[in-house]
């Protein structure tokens, strides 16, 4: 079988992984638009492979690294899901309080990859909580595939609230100096951008490639942003020009960076999406952002 490279796969075959990976296409008519771009020894089974995430050795900070602590939690969250697990992780032997981030996942509950993302904030020298929406439906299934089904089985609001609720149980922790960061992904944007909004007293948001709030709303919020858009991503772009005039016009403290060349998902280091210098260069951004920010 042909080894594919990133650079053999055109922007159209990452177009449709992206609606495949939104739900806007069955995994059925997927494979069926996929034909088009095989070939040769590029048949569909190969591109499949090709795209799907890698989560056994692409992970960057492993569970039990010794560097930090980790231990899955459970918290309330009345308004959501009820109870929601969470992995909540720290640097190891900490005697000081630090800031508090709460991580969020993607749109398919708390895979290996955004665990990994919990364990890398922590290295970085905060406490940090990624909790798992997929909770009440028994939670992350093993499969992408499973845990996007699952998921869209949520109400998006109700999730909102389940992660308003680990900004407060992580606020509470002994370790936590208080202040309280977010950052989220694809799904985990809007809920970053939407927690912005309804969380007064919340310090810093770092949403990347996230859908944007209202604008009616946007006067809400009081939180630093530090925004990350790909430059390829036009589906998730074409709501920036509003979402900035509302940050301009009621005077936020925000900061833009648009990915030339990147793809949605350039963060993720499990997909063929992941751009090294792109995504390297935003998590430095962002671990420098909440330095400042959270203390």
């Amino acid at each position: 079988m042909q080894q594919l490279k990133k650079e053999d796969i055109k922007q159209e075959v990452f177009d449709l992984y992206d609606d495949y990976a939104h739900s806007r296409l069955s995994r059925r008519e997927f494979v069926h638009r996929l034909s088009a771009y095989a070939g040769g020894a590029v048949t569909v089974p190969a591109l499949m492979s090709f795209l799907m995430p890698n989560y056994q050795e692409r992970i960057q900070v492993k569970a039990g690294d010794p560097r930090i602590e980790e231990t899955y939690i459970e918290y309330p969250s009345p308004k959501g899901g009820g109870t929601i697990r969470g992995l909540l992780c720290m640097p190891k032997g900490n005697n000081q309080k630090l800031g508090g981030i709460v991580v969020v996942h993607e749109n398919r509950g708390l895979n290996p990859h955004i665990e990994d993302v919990c364990r890398r904030t922590a290295v970085a020298g905060f406490v940090s909580l990624a909790p798992d929406a997929l909770t009440p439906l028994g939670g992350y299934p093993g499969t992408d595939d499973e845990g996007r089904q699952m998921q869209s089985k949520r109400d998006r609001d109700e999730m909102l609230e389940d992660f308003i609720a680990a900004a407060a149980f992580l606020k509470q922790q002994q370790s936590c100096n208080g202040n309280i960061g977010v950052v989220g992904f694809c799904f985990g944007g809007w809920i970053s951008n939407m927690m912005a909004v309804r969380i007064s007293d919340l310090k810093a948001a770092v949403p990347f490639y996230g859908g944007q709030p209202p604008t009616a709303e946007v006067s809400r919020i009081t939180a630093a942003l530090q925004l990350h858009y790909a430059e390829l991503d036009t589906r998730v772009n074409e709501g920036w020009p509003a979402y900035e005039q509302a940050l301009k016009s009621n005077h936020k403290e925000y900061t833009m960076y648009m990915y030339a060349g990147a793809n949605h998902g350039f963060h993720n280091d499990t997909t063929p999406r992941y751009d090294p210098e792109a995504a390297k260069l935003a998590w430095q951004r962002t671990v420098d952002f909440f330095k400042e920010k959270l203390g």
